[in-house]
């Protein structure tokens, strides 16, 4: 605490209320901080305003800074390990403490704290504070600004990704928020431009970052939340459950719940928003989740909570070394939707062999056949294919036509043909952008066995042998450690199928 209120002395002043001043309050928020291993790592004591007091206009103006999405930082890790580089990390202390605010905020003195011979001062707020809404924007400005006079440049798509080359040396670093991710043959400069000006902590290899348990060996990058896994089934008393082999049973009743016993909407909510991030590594579970969200169901929800205790150790493997290729897969489950007929489109999307982004969602309108269905979740995979081209670019990478596998020869006719018919004509307008990219060379529509459809997983409930299948595939597996060394667990993979077909 006293840390904490020795850098707020330092960075804001201590005045007299000016007229008709309405400060903003303060608090204490302490935390123990943890690491992958439950272990506690830090206590933190944080002073941060009560910004929910401020209004609009007049305390704070624009409040949005960019963060790094997921897709992001998958692509990140895959790249470093094809490049066989490891990831580094840290976290700077009192960040939000380095950005300038322009708007004129008071805040009162830290409960506790007060000033014997002023207690009627405020503090003028001259640096951002933890709480106010414009201080990670002002925080992300800050840094922006200085890595750009660093001679770092910045992503033309991803604004939270910064490359800086000197000659052969490259160094990436990604932000999100205070937690910054960095990694390349010149990191070490990286750290010694950054502790001549920030003060850091947890300096290190990447290892536990949002909840991400990240394990970097000579043999590759796994990704996983098996603690976050355990601590869901912890918290919502699942420990003991039976578990499932599957995320969804094929003979669940896929509709609403009329009547039965009332659902508790805030324990749901909360089962929900932590199935929804525990996506980030296993996309296994991304349909089930996706549908029950939908249908609030809650056999369904428990049944997920089961297949879970029975695979709670699954992630992401990136092997070393693989090279870096593009190619998306789409498919669709015509009108799979008992209660609105709307159909169900599944994506996904490799970087190599790497599986990096991936979808599962709930068309927006009614689709009138299947190859309908199968045009819009194919426009879905072309518009996050062309998102990730345009990312890669700023790592160096070139692609030319880039492979979109569906398994509906008839969609990929209408995408090719350029005559609007009567049956294709009513699609709307934002969909037939795919026959455009097409007809310029950014994607080759190939078709593919239903067997060989990776994106099936995405769009239905399946049966246990289709379901690991599929999952293997997608690189979802298990993993050991044994001496510190990570063993790898047997993969089923038909990839070389797949690759020898493209060619």
């Amino acid at each position: 605490m006293h840390e904490e209120l020795e850098n707020f002395e330092r960075n804001h002043d201590l005045v007299e209320p000016p007229p008709n001043c309405r400060p903003i309050g303060t608090k204490w928020v302490f935390k123990n901080k943890q690491g992958e291993d439950g272990m506690v790592v830090r206590n933190k004591a944080r002073l941060v305003a009560q910004g929910f007091c401020q209004k609009e206009g007049i305390d704070y103006e624009e409040t949005f800074a960019p963060v790094a999405r997921l897709e992001a930082i998958r692509i990140l890790l895959a790249f470093a390990a094809s490049k066989g580089f490891k990831l580094q990390q840290m976290d700077v202390k009192f960040a939000f403490l380095n950005g300038f605010i322009e708007e004129a905020v008071y805040v009162r003195q830290p409960p506790g704290f007060e000033s014997a011979r002023f207690p009627d001062r405020v503090y003028k707020v001259r640096k951002a504070l933890y709480g106010l809404k414009q201080a990670p924007r002002a925080w992300y400005a800050w840094l922006k600004s200085f890595l750009l006079k660093s001679g770092f440049v910045m992503g033309s798509v991803d604004k939270t990704l910064f490359l800086l080359s000197r000659g052969d040396d490259t160094l990436i670093v990604q932000i999100y928020v205070d937690d910054i991710i960095f990694g390349g043959s010149s990191h070490a400069l990286f750290c010694r431009t950054y502790e001549q000006k920030f003060e850091m902590c947890l300096m290190g290899e990447l290892q536990f970052f949002l909840r991400l348990q990240i394990k970097q060996g000579l043999e590759g990058t796994f990704v996983h939340q098996a603690k976050y896994t355990r601590d869901i089934l912890k918290k919502f008393n699942m420990c003991d459950s039976k578990p499932m082999t599957t995320p969804m049973s094929t003979n669940t009743a896929l509709d609403a719940v009329e009547d039965g016993k009332a659902v508790d909407q805030k324990e749901f909510r909360g089962m929900i928003g932590s199935l929804l991030y525990l996506t980030a590594t296993r996309p296994d579970i991304r349909f089930a989740v996706r549908l029950v969200r939908a249908t609030r169901l809650l056999l369904g929800l428990l049944t997920v909570k089961r297949y879970l205790k029975f695979t709670p150790e699954l992630g992401l493997w990136y092997s070393s070394g693989s090279s870096l290729f593009l190619r998306g897969f789409s498919d669709a489950d015509h009108a799979g939707c008992r209660i609105d007929r709307k159909s169900s489109s599944g994506t996904c999307q490799f970087l190599g062999t790497y599986f990096v982004s991936w979808s599962s969602r709930k068309q927006a309108s009614v689709s009138l056949s299947t190859t309908e269905a199968e045009y819009i979740a194919a426009a879905s995979c072309c518009s996050q294919l062309l998102w990730m081209k345009a990312t890669l670019s700023d790592f160096g990478l070139r692609f030319g036509k880039i492979p979109l596998l569906v398994d509906s020869t008839s969609a990929i006719s209408v995408a090719k043909n350029p005559v609007l018919y009567s049956r294709t004509k009513h699609i709307d307008v934002r969909f037939h952008f795919l026959r455009d990219h097409y007809e310029k060379g950014d994607i080759d529509l190939v078709h593919v066995a239903f067997e060989n459809q990776l994106a099936d997983i995405f769009t239905k409930p399946l049966e246990f042998g289709a379901f690991v299948r599929l999952r293997g595939e997608l690189g979802v597996t298990g993993w050991r450690c044994v001496d510190n060394a990570l063993i790898k667990g047997e993969i089923e993979s038909q990839w070389i199928g797949l690759i020898a077909l493209l060619v």
